[in-house]
C-alpha cells in the first residue's frame, strides 16, 4: 500500500476531526519552483491558522498555487509534507501528505497543544516583540514597486519580515507604513529597524498596506 493515499472524509469523519485552531509560527517551502533569481529565499515564514490531520491553513507571503508540494515546519508538529489545494487572500489552504501512522501521531500532538496552557515568558526587551493580528501587508522597495510580505512579528522599533526578496543590509524600505532601513538578514528573511520609534498601540493601524500601493499591486 502506498504511504499515501487521497484521504476522503465523510460529513460523520470531519465531525470528528481533531483540529487545533489558533496562530503558531512556522517556515515553509514550495520545492517544485525553480529559483532563478539570486535576490530571492527559498524558505518562508508563515503563521498556522488551523490544523488536523487532514488539513492545514497558513498566512504565507508566497502562496502555493494549487497541487504545489508544500514542505511545513512547525515547532509543535514538527515537519509537515503537504499539497496546496486553494489560494485564500492572504495564504493558502492544503492537504497533508500523510500515512495512517502519521495521522495518528499528528492527531495525538493536536490534542496535546490544545491541552496546554498559553504561558509565556516576559519579553524583558526595551521594545517587546509582538505577533500582529494582521501579519500581511506590503514591502515597498526603494525603486518604488511593491511585493506582498508577512510580518513574523513586530516591535515599536522594527519587524522581521519575510518575502520573496532579500534587501541587502541598509537598503531602505517601507512596511505597511512603517519607514525603515534592513539592518540584518534572518533565516527565513531579514530585519527592518524603523527610522522613529511607533507607540505600540498605533502598530496594528500603521502596519496595514497603503491604499494607493494596494491598487497597484491588485
Amino acid at each position: 500500500m502506498e504511504a499515501y493515499q487521497p484521504f476522503l472524509m465523510s460529513k460523520l469523519a470531519r465531525r470528528q476531526d481533531v483540529r487545533f485552531i489558533g496562530a503558531m509560527p512556522g517556515r515553509y517551502t514550495l520545492s517544485d519552483r525553480k529559483i532563478s533569481d539570486p535576490s530571492e529565499v527559498e524558505v518562508y515564514a508563515c503563521r498556522l491558522c488551523s490544523i488536523s490531520p487532514q488539513a492545514a491553513v497558513v498566512e504565507a507571503p508566497v502562496r502555493a498555487e494549487p497541487g504545489e508540494t508544500v514542505a511545513a515546519y512547525f515547532d509543535d508538529f514538527g515537519i509537515i509534507r503537504a499539497k496546496a489545494t486553494r489560494q485564500l487572500p492572504t495564504g493558502f489552504a492544503m492537504e497533508l501528505l500523510l500515512d495512517d501512522n502519521e495521522r495518528a501521531k499528528l492527531a495525538a500532538q493536536i490534542k496535546w497543544r490544545k491541552r496546554q496552557a498559553v504561558s509565556r515568558e516576559p519579553d524583558k526587551r526595551e521594545y517587546p516583540r509582538i505577533q500582529p493580528q494582521e501579519p500581511c501587508t506590503l514591502l515597498t522597495l526603494p525603486d518604488g514597486g511593491h511585493l506582498p510580505c508577512f510580518v513574523i512579528d513586530i516591535s515599536q522599533s522594527g519587524a522581521a519580515v519575510s518575502a520573496a526578496v532579500l534587501p541587502a543590509r541598509g537598503t531602505p524600505v517601507a512596511v505597511g507604513g512603517l519607514i525603515g532601513r534592513v539592518i540584518r538578514r534572518l533565516d527565513v528573511g531579514f530585519a527592518v529597524q524603523f527610522t522613529e520609534i511607533h507607540e505600540l498601540k498605533h502598530l496594528e493601524r500603521l502596519l496595514a498596506p497603503p491604499a494607493k500601493a494596494m491598487k497597484e499591486v491588485g
